[in-house]
Formats: C-alpha cells, sequence, structure tokens
C-alpha cells in the first residue's frame, strides 16, 4: 500500500509566514498549441514561480550551510527506501527526549506525528506549533538518524529569537529534514519503507518533495 504523505501545492497557497506564495499559469495553452501541431494534436506547457520552502519539502545541508551538499549532491540513497519510524507526540507542545530513549533510529527516516497537519492552510497552523526540542535532536543525531520528518511548520520552535538549532545539528551531520507532511496518523509505527526525492537541482538546499511511505 502506498500512502501520500504530503500536502497538495496550489496558486497562492501559504506555507510559512513571509514567504512568497506559488503563482501557477500557463505558458502555452491548448488552444494556442493548435498553431504548433497538427490538427487534433494539443498540448498544454505550464509556468510556476515558487518559493523552494513551498508545500511538504527536504532541507538539505547547503540550505544551512555554505559548504554543503546542495540537491543534485545530496546522496539519494539518504532520502528514498528508508526504513520508517513513527515518534507519536500529538497534542503535545513539544517533542522531548523521553519520546525518543530505547527506540532504534539508526539509519532510519523518524517521522514526529504531532497532528498539526489538520491546521495545514489555516492561520493557526502558522503559530504556536509542535517542535523537536534541542536535546532530542542532538539525540538523534548521535544515534545515526538517515532523515528526520515533522508533520509542522518547522523542526525547530519558530518564535525562539530565529535560532533553529535542530536544523543546525541534523544539516551539520548530513541529516535532512523533511517538513511540512502529512497524513502521519495513517502510519502504523514502523514496517515501512519512506521516500521524499526532490530534483537534483544545483545551487539549492531545499524543495519540495512527494513524500509517501509504502506499507506491506
Amino acid at each position: 500500500m502506498i500512502v501520500e504523505l504530503s500536502h497538495r501545492i496550489t496558486h497562492g497557497m501559504v506555507t510559512y509566514p513571509g514567504i512568497p506564495v506559488p503563482e501557477i499559469g500557463v505558458h502555452l495553452s491548448r488552444e494556442d498549441s493548435k498553431q504548433v501541431y497538427a490538427p487534433g494534436t494539443e498540448f498544454t506547457i505550464g509556468m510556476i514561480t515558487l518559493a523552494t520552502n513551498t508545500g511538504t519539502y527536504v532541507d538539505t545541508p547547503f540550505h544551512r550551510y555554505a559548504d554543503g551538499s546542495d540537491l543534485s549532491e545530496f546522496p539519494l540513497d539518504r532520502l528514498v527506501d528508508l526504513p520508517g519510524l513513527v515518534i507519536r507526540a500529538e497534542g503535545l507542545p513539544s517533542v522531548g527526549l523521553e519520546l525518543l530513549k530505547g527506540r532504534e533510529v539508526y539509519g532510519r527516516a523518524v517521522l514526529l506525528h504531532t497532528g498539526w497537519d489538520r491546521h495545514f492552510g489555516t492561520g493557526q497552523y502558522l503559530s504556536g506549533h509542535p517542535y523537536l526540542e534541542p536535546e532530542a535532536a542532538d539525540w538523534l543525531a548521535e544515534q545515526g538518524a538517515a532523515l528526520v520528518g515533522i508533520d509542522s511548520l518547522n523542526m525547530d520552535d519558530t518564535p525562539s529569537g530565529g535560532e533553529r538549532p535542530a536544523h543546525t545539528r541534523f544539516l551539520a551531520a548530513g541529516i535532512p529534514l523533511v517538513e511540512h507532511l502529512t497524513g502521519l496518523d495513517t502510519l502504523p509505527d514502523d514496517g515501512f519503507r519512506f521516500h521524499a526525492a526532490p530534483p537534483m537541482i544545483a545551487g539549492l538546499g531545499t524543495f519540495p518533495v512527494r513524500a509517501y511511505a509504502i506499507v506491506p
């Protein structure tokens, strides 16, 4: 079974406060294509302008560090076909170390299920969101998690004065982050494979992904 874990990207949607919204339009319409192709053959070619932090997206080291791997350089095996683990933290203001200790996270995609995705697309989603506590981020990095994801606005506590301890720790260790996940409530706690690959774009550290899980 394939489980969708991404939000749809739509024209004008807000993902994060202050980041420009995507603009989706048409470069070549079906009507105009009639002048280009043989009779009865029509195509449409779209155009999109969007900030890289739109919808469900992955952060690679270049997002935080100038000498870090960008989207085109980051290893694909750190983004796809990863054994998954869900940490249940629904209703909690943050994900602390007590929820993680004793769990086997080495080489796994650790997905933090807070339930905050139910507010996506509303004003409530944009503030007061759950996040990963710095000590928990340190532990996950030390234990060798392959990837960490969350169904919330940000992995870090965004009203914290601009500090991003989880981003700093993970991306320094080469651990990608996937933010704005959805549907983690439909996954089992483990026993699934996680996938979240972006395009190979040089010079960018962040981009939307089609995140999904394969559950036997």
